[in-house]
């Protein structure tokens, strides 16, 4: 799903809504994720997931094609982390199952 195809979902869905509008909070919301993230903060959405922010020290690479060594400089890269109600909804599990007892003999 593109973006703009969740705009448009979303706008279907609620149709009391402008599209404009839609786009608004679609574009703000990930204005506020990015920002926070930007600042090292961790962005959690209880029962879809989280997002931080990895950092990577810089270490010595090697170039695939010449096998010469390279510097590879520090960076900080996004990492999300699903919830559990996502992977519960992705593995086709219920939430209201009772739970099976782990047997111990």
């Amino acid at each position: 799903m593109t973006k703009s195809e969740l705009i448009q979902r979303l706008a279907e869905q609620n149709p009391h809504l402008y599209l404009r509008d839609v786009e608004k909070i679609v574009d703000t919301l990930f204005e506020e994720i990015t920002a926070a993230l930007a600042d090292g903060n961790r962005v959690e959405l209880r029962g879809f997931g989280a997002f931080s922010v990895k950092h990577r020290e810089a270490r010595m690479g090697r170039n695939p094609r010449t096998g010469e060594s390279v510097h590879v400089e520090a960076k900080r890269l996004p990492f999300f982390k699903t919830g559990k109600g996502l992977r519960e909804r992705l593995n086709g599990e219920t939430t209201d199952a009772p739970q099976k007892e782990d047997s111990w003999y």
